[in-house]
Order: C-alpha cells, then structure tokens, then sequence
C-alpha cells in the first residue's frame, strides 16, 4: 500500500500568508512526479503554529526519487524560481521548524458513490 509524509512546519502567525503563497505559488510542482497520490496543505484552525504538509506516494521508493530531483533543483546554479530574491537568492523560510513524519497506509475507505 502508499506511503504518507506529512511535513509538520512551525510557522508564526506573521508568516501564515508568506508560507501559503509560496506554496501556491509551486502549484504543480510534485504532482507530475511518477508514484505521486494527493497533496494537502493543512492550515491549523486552532490551538496551535504547525501547519501539516500531507503528501501521498506510492511507495517509499517514488517519494525518494522526488526529494533527490527536489533538492537538485532547489539547489542548482542559477535557481530562481517563483519567491526567489533579487540575484537568484532565496527567501528566508516562512516556517521556523520543521519535522517529518512518516506513515504506511496500513486501511483506507473512500465516500461511496451516491448516484
């Protein structure tokens, strides 16, 4: 069955709209990568500054293969994609912590069709 990764990013309440522009602004940046499933950005409502990065792969092997191509690109010469300073420098992070987490999808059920 897929893999989880969910990114638990501290972002103070004076970034909350940096962070979620920035990833508005990469929209379509993992969806097109092989063994991705689903992708949601996950605003606290209440009681806490984590924001929670979901992401859904295939297996472990398809989410590795997508890091490595995502740090090479977000470390290649020249980079200066969307959030990108003057220069080509990056940004300063939106959050001031994060942590990965991992899970195997051990059951699932999706909402039956009521047509």
């Amino acid at each position: 069955m897929s893999i989880v990764k969910i990114n638990v990013l501290t972002v103070p309440e004076e970034q909350r709209e940096v962070l979620e522009k920035r990833f508005a602004a990469r929209a379509g940046a993992v969806e097109n990568s092989d063994g991705f499933e689903w992708f949601e950005l996950l605003r606290p409502a209440e009681g806490t500054d984590q924001y929670l990065v979901y992401t859904r792969w295939r297996d472990e092997a398809a989410f590795q293969a997508w890091m490595e191509g995502s740090m090479r690109a977000s470390h290649g010469a020249g980079q200066g994609g969307p959030g990108s300073g003057e220069g080509g420098e990056r940004p300063k992070p939106a959050a001031s912590g994060s942590t990965l987490w991992s899970f195997e999808v051990v059951q699932q059920a999706a909402p039956k069709d009521h047509a």
